[in-house]
């Protein structure tokens, strides 16, 4: 390999150190705690979300809502995978909890906790009501106080919805019937009957309100978390920061930000595994509303669906859904599939997701395949390996010819003399007589910096990545190497330094060490640049890795390790098949040899 050849590499993988080292050392500022309550000091005490005006020309229907009076009674939820409640007090679907996750890998940690409550830290819930049109008041319609009436001991299942009913003693009868599948999408039925001897207008909305900021948020440069939306085929992601940003609504004094949809679209939150999402009817035109209540610190999306006119004797009812659950891919995918647009995107593939989206779906297939997401990563690693082995192979073929033409290249040297410009001239010369590519050996690093960081991506925001075990310590493959040097890797009786510790950046475990080795091992396959300097940066470089991705996600350290495993192997074929032996013991020697001091 040629210093025009070395230097390109140098290039590229000082470029990935930089990028790696900057993220490492200086990672994006901590989150904020959000509020311990969600209302502020100047807020009415229990304040909740603010509901939708019904149109333009329609009054707003920003009444306060109450946190829930202690006698307020609530109906029980419980399906395969969630269980919680509704409280008839607003009918706010405000309490569910998702059965088949816990907080930690430890088997007695509380199961993850979705929606929560008007009272509790950070509530986070769904509501839904009718704004008034002409005729009709705040007091004529439900709200966010009404107290709903339902049938003793009714509980929400999949197979046994509950209908909650309001007269308003004007004429009007309100009903609302709540369905759940087997999963975590519920179905919202909406309906009014009209009895009052006039014609009446309103419109049915749905809410989601978020009070303060989550308490795990990642703010991570590769994660989005916060409102998410389709609007027409159009993806939008706005982070709760940035929501402040939205101009002032004059009719309640929040910041909002307004769509009109027109066919197709959804709006909701976020987290890094979970969301809660509202789903009109496809097909259905609505308001998509995202607005931020600075005073009482709650973050809210709408849907207000277009006014309706229901004449004296007539009913109108309209049907929502709401997501509230897992990001789970299979789980989206069939949702989509069944008429939600783009509702995959709701995980952020990122602006690679030409890369990130079918990397996970064969990684999601070969986990299937094989039921272990270790293994998993090591068969996908193949399959790469396998993809663009083509190149590969010119790459390699193209470094062991160089390797035969190293006696013609001494000789240039020593025709050239100090003249580099000749020397350059004659080996350019040489390597088109020869049909050489003097860059092709860096063709491998290029193509894997992209594949790296998608694979990176794929880890950090998927699911299924979660708590995904490998084998013995391994148990969580989104998570850094849970082994240690501090404590001989477990076998001393004290635990090894926490994750987010600067000691554990040094006290490395065993998968970072077998990914240095195997760098280390790779590069024997050549012997050591003469170039003083590069030779260093080269010696350096695996033990510089090896502290650099000991703190990445274990499942990205897999990959690394059975990536240079495979291109070892690769590559030592290769060179031995054009006639080139790697002399791997020999160089692994001469890498211990004292060097001889310089004569003065």
């Amino acid at each position: 390999m040629d210093d025009q050849n070395k230097n390109l590499i140098l290039a590229t993988v000082l470029s990935f150190l930089v990028i790696l080292g900057w993220y490492t050392f200086f990672p994006p500022p901590e989150p904020e705690q959000a509020p311990e309550t969600a209302v502020s000091e100047t807020a009415p005490a229990g304040d909740t979300a603010l509901a939708p005006s019904a149109a333009a020309e329609a009054v707003d229907s920003s009444a306060p809502a109450q946190a829930e009076a202690p006698q307020a009674a609530r109906l029980a939820i419980d399906t395969p995978r969630v269980t919680g409640s509704i409280s008839l007090q607003g009918g706010r679907i405000d309490d569910l909890s998702l059965k088949d996750y816990r907080e930690t890998l430890d088997a007695n940690s509380p199961i993850v906790k979705l929606l929560k409550p008007v009272g509790e830290a950070q509530a986070y819930y769904a509501l839904y009501g009718w704004a008034p049109g002409s005729g009709l008041s705040l007091d004529d319609v439900p709200g966010a106080n009404t107290v709903w009436s339902a049938g003793a001991d009714a509980t929400l299942t999949p197979d046994s919805p509950v209908t909650l009913t309001w007269d308003n003693g004007k004429g009007l009868t309100f009903s609302r019937t709540i369905s759940v599948d087997e999963d975590y999408m519920f179905s919202v039925t909406q309906s009014v009957a009209n009895a009052s001897g006039g014609t009446v207008s309103l419109a049915p909305y749905g809410t989601l309100a978020r009070h303060g900021q989550p308490a795990d948020l990642k703010n991570f440069f590769i994660l989005h978390e916060g409102l998410v939306g389709m609007s027409d085929g159009e993806l939008a992601e706005i982070d709760y920061d940035d929501m402040a940003d939205f101009e002032a609504d004059a009719r309640d004094g929040s910041k909002a930000e307004v769509r009109q949809v027109a066919e197709n679209g959804w709006i909701g939150f976020t987290d890094h595994y979970w969301m809660s999402t509202l789903v009109p009817a496809p097909g259905q035109a609505f308001r998509s509303i995202a607005k931020f209540d600075e005073r009482r610190e709650i973050y809210q999306t709408d849907i207000v669906l277009p006014t309706v006119t229901v004449a004296d004797g007539q009913s109108s009812e309209v049907t929502t859904q709401l997501f509230a659950g897992a990001k789970e891919w299979e789980t989206i995918r069939g949702y989509q599939k069944a008429g939600i647009q783009g509702f995959l995107d709701v995980i952020d593939w990122g602006w690679f997701f030409f890369l990130t989206k079918p990397m996970f779906w064969l990684l999601h297939n070969l986990n299937v395949l094989i039921g272990n997401m270790g293994w998993a990563i090591i068969g996908l690693t193949v399959v790469i390996k396998i993809l663009v082995f083509p190149l590969a192979y010119k790459s390699y073929a193209s470094m062991a010819k160089m390797k035969e033409l190293q006696p013609e290249m001494e000789k240039l040297k020593e025709r050239a003399g100090d003249d580099r410009q000749k020397m350059q001239k004659e080996m350019m010369e040489l390597y088109k007589r020869e049909k050489v590519n003097p860059a092709a050996g860096c063709l491998p690093i290029l193509i894997q910096i992209p594949i790296f960081f998608s694979l990176y991506k794929v880890i950090f925001v998927t699911l299924e990545l979660r708590h995904a075990p490998f084998f013995g310590p391994f148990q969580d493959l989104s998570a850094p190497d849970p082994t240690s040097i501090f404590n001989l890797f477990g076998l001393l009786p004290f635990a090894a330094p926490a994750p987010e510790s600067i000691l554990a950046l040094v006290f490395i475990g065993i998968l970072p060490i077998l990914l240095g080795v195997s760098m280390w091992l790779q590069q024997k396959l050549n012997p050591a640049p003469t170039d003083p300097t590069q030779q260093m940066i080269f010696a350096w470089m695996p033990w510089v890795f090896m502290f650099m991705l000991g703190g990445f996600a274990s499942g990205l350290v897999v990959y690394w390790i059975a990536n240079n495993t495979i291109t070892f192997t690769q590559q030592y074929l290769i060179m031995r098949s054009h006639g080139y032996s790697p002399d791997v013991f020999g160089n692994i020697k001469s890498s211990f040899k004292k060097k001889p001091k310089a004569e003065k």
